[in-house]
């Protein structure tokens, strides 16, 4: 017989405002000690120095993570112009320099080369699997790391402001799997000035915002009581930008034991991802096809 998990069998998504400094795996484990929560996870990993929205799922809400990790988010990052890092931030260490200094107009010039579906060489010093391990491990014993280029998709990217000729404010927003670091890097490459990022803060992730987030401090300070609960957003919110179908009882019973239901109304095409729900309750998400859904993850809550 399966053991147990311990811990409260809660659902939600806690919005957290990350601080710089701390790693997202260790933002999931204080919010699920907080919550006394039996699961959570993190939908998009943040640099260590990296601010802004970190959305973390306990229970029941972790089945609707790839919803939020596969939609855009906005950044704003500030590059170091004249260096380049072995890191491509401010962590690591500077292995090249440059005299040279673009124009405003030189750099949004070349900004519109990175919008659009793009292809991207993941920094060296990142999460990237090679033979079944993390690049940046293989890159911190030294070892030679070469990285393919991937399909990124941007939808903007802008400068915001200029405090002096060696800095540069960008905002960017993007699909999944966008590394701020390696624009920076190609950005100081195509310039011919090499460059860096200095800060980055995440914005947005799909329908969060930073802003409305709980800082790490707060979360401390309201660990284990009835105030930090209430900080919890439904589960739904993590398919906000799914069309969703309502559906009867009739209709929900059989979606929870994974049949496919009759949906009563729809803005949904078919074979487009959709939810379903009873009572303003998610009961599914799958795949809407005739007025019908198919589910792929059903929801106990």
């Amino acid at each position: 017989m399966a053991r147990r998990k311990k811990g409260r069998d809660i659902s939600g998504w806690l919005i957290v405002d990350k601080p710089a400094g701390m790693t997202s795996s260790a933002v999931v484990n204080k919010v699920r000690w907080a919550f006394d929560a039996r699961k959570a996870g993190h939908a998009g990993t943040l640099d260590p120095q990296a601010t802004g929205v970190l959305a973390i799922a306990l229970g029941e809400a972790t089945k609707t993570m790839p919803y939020i990790t596969d939609a855009l988010k906005a950044y704003r990052f500030t590059i170091r112009l004249g260096q380049a890092t072995d890191t491509d931030d401010a962590e690591g260490h500077v292995i090249a320099t440059s005299d040279a200094r673009p124009t405003d107009e030189q750099i949004r010039d070349v900004l519109g080369g990175f919008v659009g579906d793009i292809m991207q060489v993941p920094p060296k010093f990142s999460a990237v699997k090679i033979d079944g391990q993390r690049a940046y491990k293989l890159a911190r014993d030294g070892a030679e790391v070469r990285l393919g280029a991937r399909p990124l998709y941007v939808e903007s990217l802008g400068l915001i402001a200029r405090s002096d000729p060696d800095h540069a404010e960008l905002e960017m927003i993007c699909g999944k799997g966008g590394y701020v670091r390696a624009i920076a890097r190609d950005l100081g490459e195509i310039l011919g000035c090499l460059s860096h990022v200095q800060s980055l803060r995440r914005l947005w992730s799909g329908p969060f915002v930073a802003e409305d987030g709980i800082s790490i401090a707060q979360v401390d300070e309201l660990a284990k009581s009835p105030e930090l609960d209430a900080w919890l957003r439904p589960l739904e919110q993590g398919l906000a930008e799914l069309p969703e179908l309502h559906c009867s009882a009739e209709a929900a019973a059989r979606l929870r034991n994974g049949n496919a239901g009759m949906v009563l109304t729809s803005d949904a095409e078919y074979g487009d991802p959709a939810w379903a729900s009873y009572q303003g309750k998610a009961v599914a998400v799958g795949i809407y096809k005739s007025g019908e859904l198919h589910p792929s993850r059903v929801f106990n809550h």
